[in-house]
């Protein structure tokens, strides 16, 4: 059967260009601080339940435990099934989900496969969630994230915060996009505004420059999904050198705070330089996620295909992806991004808008 041209999607063969792409912020997926696997082990042999897991393993997720003060935390070998495993074994059959109508798929596939019902409320409008929380039944769940990761802009954490306890819904953060950007200890920005949570989900493939995911809560928690998530009892365990890449690196952004201080820079100097060129076509978000509308997919498969040939790396969004009339050029800013670079980025930009 033929695909759908519009909705086809092709794995990139990008190489040597200026890095506007990819979510590794701070630059450790380059960088060398990860080396060595513990007594020769690369692989874990199984899920954690059987073969699979190890002392690396325990240790890491009571480091992580202890460093995000935190009863429990469980890491999974994604962040994808980290939100499915948690989203579709906890909410019950009579529960209800109210989720993020921008949040990522992975959320939308866990509400998917609940037992519980699953309702979207308009993105970041707190309005429609309170609607929806007077309406829901059994036990709430509110899920959102704190940066969302088309559009690059901040839930209303705190204003989140409050609805749930009114109406005593259990909170859900999934901080993929903050996880060691904010808060003292790379939790994020929920750490950093000391959000109260039921579940928070911290990703290791973006900031952390590694891969995997954690969920962090109650020891309660952490049980029930041991023994309940299907993604994560019978999925092969990660090899026992991630876990030690994961201390590794949590060590080092503690000691080196600088380099998200450099990353926020830069996303200052983007928005003062951006503001001037782009008007109204840029979406200015606060992180590091950037966004161009550029509506249309040949206009916007085009613009990106001008800015690769000048030497950047930025890539297209489409549908379903994004909605049709919102596809745009998305930038990830990074530590390491030079100001001449995002000066010739910008310059690119601005000769085709």
């Amino acid at each position: 059967m033929a695909v759908n041209s519009k909705y086809r999607r092709i794995l990139p063969e990008i190489r040597g260009l200026v890095d506007f792409s990819s979510n590794d912020y701070l630059g450790l997926a380059r960088s060398d601080i990860f080396s060595g696997s513990p007594d020769g082990a690369h692989g874990s042999t199984g899920s954690r339940l059987l073969t699979g897991n190890s002392e690396e393993a325990m240790h890491t997720e009571a480091y992580l435990a202890d460093h995000w003060s935190q009863e429990g935390v469980l890491i999974f070998p994604s962040g994808y099934m980290a939100n499915l495993g948690l989203l579709s074994a906890v909410p019950g059959r009579h529960d209800t989900i109210l989720y993020d109508s921008l949040s990522h798929a992975c959320i939308k596939d866990g509400v998917r496969l609940s037992l519980a019902n699953g309702f979207s409320f308009r993105h970041n409008d707190l309005n429609h969630l309170e609607s929806r929380l007077k309406n829901a039944s059994g036990q709430a769940y509110v899920v959102v994230e704190s940066v969302y990761s088309m559009d690059g802009d901040q839930a209303p954490l705190k204003e989140i915060q409050l609805l749930c306890q009114q109406f005593e819904a259990r909170l859900i953060i999934d901080e993929a996009h903050a996880t060691g950007l904010a808060g003292i200890h790379g939790g994020g920005i929920s750490e950093a505004d000391n959000i109260e949570f039921f579940a928070r989900v911290n990703t290791f493939g973006k900031a952390v420059g590694l891969h995997g995911a954690s969920v962090s809560g109650s020891a309660w928690l952490k049980d029930f999904l041991v023994n309940n998530s299907r993604p994560f009892i019978y999925t092969t365990a990660p090899p026992p050198h991630l876990f030690v890449q994961i201390r590794k690196a949590f060590d080092f952004l503690k000691s080196h705070p600088e380099l998200a201080v450099r990353l926020y820079n830069n996303i200052s100097y983007f928005h003062q330089k951006s503001g001037a060129i782009l008007n109204e076509r840029v979406m200015p978000g606060p992180h590091a996620v950037q966004a161009v509308l550029i509506p249309g997919e040949e206009p916007v498969r085009n613009a990106a295909a001008t800015v690769q040939a000048a030497g950047y790396d930025v890539r297209p969004i489409l549908p379903p992806t994004v909605q049709e009339g919102t596809e745009r050029l998305r930038i990830c800013l990074h530590s390491y991004n030079t100001k001449e670079q995002m000066d010739g980025l910008l310059t690119i930009l601005k000769t085709l808008l």
